[in-house]
């Protein structure tokens, strides 16, 4: 939920993309909402990754260390 809430409060993200994303947290009876967030999260893993990975990166806390990923050539 925080890095859905830091990817919503990105200005640099198109705002109809931001206001669906806030349209699908909504807590919605069915399985709209949830149809509207995977939406939103496919254009964002689509178009927005390094937008997308600096918000997983700030909702990390403090003192943990995140492995990078090592490609099989290394």
């Amino acid at each position: 939920m925080r890095a859905v809430r830091i990817v919503l409060g990105d200005g640099r993200i198109p705002r109809p993309i931001r206001w669906a994303g806030a349209v699908g947290v909504l807590p919605i009876p069915g399985p709209s909402d949830e149809v509207v967030l995977l939406l939103v999260g496919g254009v964002l893993w689509l178009f927005y990754r390094d937008r997308l990975a600096e918000a997983w990166r700030q909702t990390c806390p403090p003192g943990v260390v995140r492995r990078r990923r090592v490609s099989a050539e290394a």
